[in-house]
């Protein structure tokens, strides 16, 4: 296809290492989804991967690697994945170009799938301009 799925920050790769090195030998990284919840629509899933499934598109950063699901990659195309500690809570948290809106509380998303035309435009505009 040509386009990284997700991209992740330091942050995100660091606990994404932690998890795997608190997980036992056989952990490999974690695997990112989407399900149907929530008061917005959806839900990001996030997984233990003991198993790699060969259909899902594999990034790497920092030592870490995540799995992404098939069936979110055009709901997660461009999406970054973050780690945050605040003062009432930690996790992963996703700057998503597909997100239409979300929830208060910001446990569900609404999403629609990427438009790969446009990505393929902006992709042929960056390397024109570079």
């Amino acid at each position: 296809m040509g386009f990284q799925v997700m991209t992740m920050t330091d942050a995100a790769a660091a606990r994404v290492r932690a998890i795997v090195e608190n997980s036992g030998p056989d952990a490999k990284g974690v695997r990112v989804g989407i399900k149907k919840g929530g008061c917005a629509g959806m839900e990001y899933t996030i997984d233990l991967v003991r198993e790699p499934n060969p259909k899902d598109d594999m990034i790497e950063h920092d030592g870490a690697t995540v799995w992404v699901e098939p069936s979110a990659v055009l709901y997660l195309l461009g999406t970054r994945m973050d780690f945050e500690t605040t003062t009432l809570r930690s996790g992963f948290t996703f700057t998503n170009p597909n997100q239409t809106s979300a929830c208060g509380c910001g446990e569900s998303v609404e999403l629609k799938a990427a438009d790969l035309a446009e990505l393929a435009r902006q992709k042929q505009e960056t390397a024109l301009a570079g």
